[in-house]
């Protein structure tokens, strides 16, 4: 029998949830070798607070075996400053950090097949003096990717982003037309080699309401985008567009792609979220490793609660575990 596919959790922002869905996570069965990162002492801390009978083990040289229900393997790192649950700590951002770092070292030495991550605090880690924009920007450069897709999935609903995490204002700067034919062909690869679609069709959106009304409306999608789509269309990608976004995640109009493109954030991600959040897969494409996390935040008014909700940490361990099988 082929040994167990290794993944490593990363339990994020010791002051969130993180920690909380870790924990509801290591009881789960799982087939596969399930090793977190983070502070046992932490860990175990949240358990007895949270009333978990959890048993941790330390991951050693000896490497992850076979993940048991109710046992813990870790790779331990401490903490620089102590834990309030709900109260930020700029003095924990190396430490947030750190677990990535491990995570990421770990994937591209294949130590580990894919890598699943618990939210983390960006405000917190900008705080500090660090530039740190999110997840996927920091993870594209650790691993030298010049061009990562930010991809949410749901169910059978996807959507890639354009752009990811900057200002509304400086959207339409960001696209251009040699950006969006990467974007695609990233998307293309992605949903070939994670999602073994073996002929994807993407659905583009226009940046304008209504895909920009033939010009009234805006010049993007005639000047930028629908030039991007033909010759993606040319390099052999099935894509289709540029569509108006309110009217692109209708039922009908989703059954003749296999994923979206928005244009921006807030463009895709609110429609998304609303069919599946506390369900959905965050996915980065274009890495050299596989990485999934969450489709929510910090949740730090729920942290220690024993309210906060582990399904979609859940659904982005399955989701990993699919990509490497």
């Amino acid at each position: 029998m082929a040994e167990l596919p290794a993944l490593l959790v990363t339990t994020g922002e010791p002051a969130g949830i993180g920690p909380d869905i870790s924990l509801a996570l290591a009881l789960q069965d799982s087939p596969c070798r399930l090793v977190f990162a983070g502070d046992p002492d932490l860990l175990a801390q949240r358990a007895e607070q949270l009333g978990l009978s959890v048993r941790f083990k330390l991951v050693g040289r000896q490497g992850p075996e076979p993940h048991v229900a109710g046992t813990m393997q870790v790779v331990p790192h401490r903490l620089t400053a102590q834990v309030v649950p709900g109260q930020l700590n700029p003095a924990n951002a190396p430490y947030v950090l750190g677990l990535l770092d491990t995570a990421i070292e770990g994937c591209l030495s294949g130590v580990y097949q894919a890598m699943v991550t618990a939210p983390l605090q960006k405000s917190v880690i900008a705080d500090t003096g660090i530039l740190f924009s999110g997840h996927t920007e920091y993870l594209a450069a650790r691993t030298g990717t010049e061009h990562p897709v930010m991809l949410l999935v749901a169910g059978t609903l996807r959507v890639a982003l354009a752009t990811t995490h900057i200002p509304l204002s400086a959207v339409p700067g960001a696209i251009n037309q040699a950006h969006l034919v990467a974007t695609l062909g990233v998307l293309h690869a992605g949903l070939q080699t994670r999602f073994k679609i073996a002929s994807p069709r993407v659905l583009v959106l226009g940046l304008n309401p209504h895909a920009g009304e033939s010009g009234y409306l805006g010049r993007e999608e005639i000047d930028v985008i629908a030039p991007a789509i033909a010759a993606a269309r040319a390099a052999g990608i099935d894509a289709r567009g540029p569509l108006p976004a309110d009217t692109a995640f209708t039922p009908h109009a989703l059954k003749d792609g296999d994923a979206v493109l928005a244009m921006f954030h807030d463009q895709g991600l609110p429609v998304l979220k609303h069919a599946g959040f506390g369900r959905g897969v965050n996915v980065t494409l274009g890495l050299p490793i596989i990485r999934t996390s969450v489709d929510h935040g910090t949740a730090l008014d729920l942290a220690g609660s024993g309210r906060a909700d582990a399904g979609s940490l859940q659904a982005a361990l399955q989701l990993a575990l699919d990509c490497v099988v």
